[in-house]
Formats: C-alpha cells, structure tokens, sequence
C-alpha cells in the first residue's frame, strides 16, 4: 500500500480501557482527541469501542455502534482516514456507511461468523489479527511449540477463509496480535521476527503500544502510559523491518521515531 510506514492512532470510546481508563469515552472527548493525534501526525485513526484487555467482557452491538459511530461520522467529515476496531459484523457495516475507511478486527473474522461477508460487501480494506478466542480466557491459550510458525500459519487460515468469502487479497492486512493469547516470550520472538510475515506480501500491522510485555522494561509499578517511550522504539524497530503501519496511543513520539528510520534509510541510499 506504501513504502512509508503509517500511524494508526488509537481512540478508545470505552469506559475500561487498561491504557487510558476511559478519558475519550464522551464523544465530544473522543473527537477532539482523534483531532488531536491527527495534528500530531496519525495517517489512520482507529476508532474501537469495545475493550480488549484481557478479562475484559463483551459489549452489545447496539453500545458499541452508540459509542463509535458519532465519532467515525464526524472524523471522516473532518477529511481525516478512519478505521473501526470492532468484532461485529453489524457494526463494521454501520461504521462503513458512517465514513470508516478500514475494518479493524481484532479477532480476524472469527467472533463473529458473518464478519467475512460483511467486510467483503463493504469492499474496504480488512485487517485480519491472530486471535485464538475472547479476552476472558486468551491468556490460556498462550501455548505454542513454535509460535512464529504456528501464528503465521493460523493467520494464513485467516487469508483463505476471508478470500473465499469475497474479500480480495490486495484489501487484506494483517497483524501477529501482540499480546493476544500471547506471553511476553511469546510477543518478543514474533517482533523479532517480523520478516516470516512481511515476506507474505501482505501489508502487516505492529500493535505493541503499552502492552504488557514491555511492562517489565520500566520501573517496577510505573503506569501504562510510561511505556510510550519503549512503544516508539519498538515501532521504529518495527518499520525498519518493513511493516505497513504501527498502532499506537502516543502518535507524535512514534512520529518522530518513524521519521528517525526514515531519514537512516534515506542516508543509506545516498
């Protein structure tokens, strides 16, 4: 999609959200901060009203649309690139017609069994994560032999039953889901092995920002909003191996740190 590794802002319109603890959760808030990281350089806004932290529960469709389509509605009037991060079907349609510019599923298709379908009538591009079920049990089901082999595999699983539900290849992105039924080992070899998905020739998203395992870098009890600095590393790291785009909560550090990689590699190409 482009050479130039993007920012996908997060917005979280959730009241638990592990990172923000529900500050962008009025709508008003939500989108002037969704403003707010556009100014600081977000190419993609991604717009979730669901939590996925684990333990979280769901959110009923008709909740989740009420959070997130106001606010998908009035960034796209704004001129400003949109994603919604949902699992339902019904809303990934409603955020369609709303403005959204991507679907964001966490689950890659697989909470909702008419995802597939419904992103494909959309035609808007899919981003397929590995998941291996709902938050309130994932953690359980971090058990891999090889798990760079076995995420790459599950997430080709994702490519073909999405492709033969109508979504066309080139729409298709996607993402190894950090943190995602994964442990901090885990979450380490699959960044530090990112080439065994980007040679897919998929567009291949990063989503590390804040998450547990870079918790353990810090000072023992520091919040999660201390990891932004770490984050930026880990996207710089990530864009040098070529993803497509990194999701994070601090646009304007993983700006900076983005046109860092960029400016190094425009050096060694002189």
């Amino acid at each position: 999609m482009t050479a130039r590794t993007l920012v996908m802002g997060i917005v979280n319109v959730t009241a638990d959200s592990f990172s923000d603890g529900g500050r962008y959760f009025e709508t008003d808030a939500a989108i002037a901060h969704g403003l707010e990281l556009a100014r600081a350089g977000a190419d993609i806004l991604d717009i979730g009203g669901e939590s996925t932290r684990p333990g979280a529960a769901r959110v009923a469709a008709a909740d989740e649309q009420a959070r997130v389509l106001p606010v998908i509605a009035a960034l796209a009037d704004a001129g400003l690139v949109v994603s919604v991060d949902t699992m339902n079907s019904e809303t990934a349609l409603a955020a369609a017609r709303a403005g959204a510019s991507y679907i964001n599923d966490v689950s890659g298709g697989l909470a909702d069994p008419a995802m597939p379908a419904a992103a494909a009538s959309t035609g808007l591009p899919f981003i397929a994560m590995h998941w291996r079920g709902p938050s309130d049990v994932m953690t359980s089901l971090a058990h891999y032999d090889d798990v760079v082999a076995e995420v790459r595999s599950e997430l080709l699983d994702r490519v073909r039953t999405l492709t033969e539900a109508g979504v066309a290849r080139d729409k298709l992105v996607i993402d190894p889901g950090l943190g995602f039924a994964k442990l901090a080992e885990h979450d380490w070899r699959l960044l530090a092995h990112l080439d065994a998905f980007t040679e897919l020739g998929l567009p291949v998203l990063v989503g590390a920002s804040r998450k547990r395992f870079l918790g353990p870098l810090l000072p023992a009890g520091a919040p999660a909003s201390d990891r932004d600095a770490v984050t930026a590393v880990v996207s710089a790291l990530a864009a040098q191996a070529g993803v497509w785009a990194v999701r994070v909560h601090d646009v304007a550090a993983t700006r900076s740190a983005l046109d860092v990689v960029e400016a190094w590699q425009g050096g060694m190409r002189d």
